[in-house]
């Protein structure tokens, strides 16, 4: 399939809702993923940092404030990467305006990767991994989120949810789902097969976590109390294994 998940943030209209809809004071970005994103990676002091389908690279600044010399960020919407680059504008950090199937990876050149939400849109995350694993120093970490598999399994109407179906766990390959207007296709694959992925790429995988909210991220008891009922993000860090 030749979908690649930047293709949706380059209508204008999908980005525009999906801006808004990051607005919101309890988005599940900043109250269930970032949290766990920045527990696993722990101290960037001085590291060289890659973030493969980096958006509008806001992450960036977070990374900088918590000492990281150097930052890449990888976009393949023209839309995010034009927004990137303002964001970066004055700063150690760039973006290169490409897939992260399509980049040409430098070998040893990194301390850590990261890569937020992105790579259920990959189909071929052997071959991704590898490229990390590669571009990555000896022992460089390599830590991601995922839409969790109980998610992606069965995708449904975006919105606000009481109950979700999860059926055809085992059954991987592409989802549709209709979200803020458009069309988006994410790849499903179950949590082994993620584990698996990067044994075979040669991590070794260090932790695995979902998105168990943590109540002092939420205004309201009632998303608190909802967003415990289903992980709706997983989360894999990886050490890149020293031959």
């Amino acid at each position: 399939m030749s979908y690649k998940g930047s293709d949706f943030y380059d209508n204008d209209a999908n980005l525009e809702k999906y801006i808004e809809r990051r607005q919101w004071r309890e988005n599940a970005n900043d109250t269930l993923e970032k949290p766990v994103i920045c527990e696993l990676i722990g101290d960037v002091t001085n590291f060289s940092i890659l973030d493969l389908g980096c958006g509008d690279a806001k992450f960036s600044k977070d990374l900088f404030q918590l000492g990281c010399a150097e930052y890449t960020g990888i976009e393949g919407s023209g839309n995010t990467a034009e927004l990137a680059s303002e964001i970066l504008d004055g700063s150690r950090g760039k973006v290169i305006q490409t897939s992260m199937e399509e980049w040409e990876y430098p070998e040893d050149s990194f301390d850590l990767v990261i890569s937020r939400l992105a790579v259920h849109y990959i189909e071929d995350i052997g071959s991704l991994f590898r490229n990390i694993h590669r571009t990555l120093k000896p022992g460089g970490q390599f830590v991601f989120s995922v839409e969790h598999p109980v998610i992606t399994s069965t995708l449904q109407t975006s919105g606000i949810r009481t109950s979700w179906t999860v059926d055809n766990y085992f059954m991987e390959g592409y989802r549709e789902q209709q979200w803020l207007g458009g069309t988006v296709y994410k790849y499903h694959r179950t949590i082994e097969n993620y584990y698996s992925a990067l044994q075979q790429a040669g991590f070794a995988v260090n932790n695995l976590r979902e998105s168990n909210p943590q109540r002092k991220y939420f205004i309201s008891e009632e998303t608190y109390e909802r967003r415990r009922r289903i992980p709706l993000f997983l989360f894999l860090a990886a050490q890149s294994v020293i031959n």
